[in-house]
């Protein structure tokens, strides 16, 4: 029923040298989250934006939204592209809608 007040006093003593330990956890978390997410991620923008400068008239490319073409014109100025879908079908797409460059004759594979 009565605490003793060196009882008492020991459980404040003990966590004021938890400074260091929040110190290192924080340091800790920043290293996890750089490895993790950011530098990864900043690896896929950095490859997915010189995909987007090399693409050329005739590369075979896939679309995010699932379409497979061949290039038909490049407007440099502008960030679009004019894709071949066959012979006679053609679609306007922004260049950052493409998703991969295809090798040669996958089309015709299809």
């Amino acid at each position: 029923m009565f605490i003793n007040s060196a009882f008492a006093s020991t459980g404040a003593a003990g966590s004021q040298g938890g400074g260091l330990q929040l110190i290192i956890m924080l340091v800790l978390f920043g290293a996890i989250f750089y490895f993790m997410i950011y530098r990864p991620q900043a690896k896929r923008v950095k490859e997915h934006k010189s995909l987007m400068g090399n693409l050329k008239k005739g590369d075979e490319v896939l679309t995010n939204g699932g379409l497979i073409g061949r290039i038909a014109k490049v407007e440099e100025d502008k960030d679009f592209l004019v894709i071949a879908l066959n012979d006679t079908t053609e679609v306007t797409v922004q260049k950052a809608a493409i998703s991969a460059v295809l090798p040669k004759g996958t089309m015709k594979s299809l």
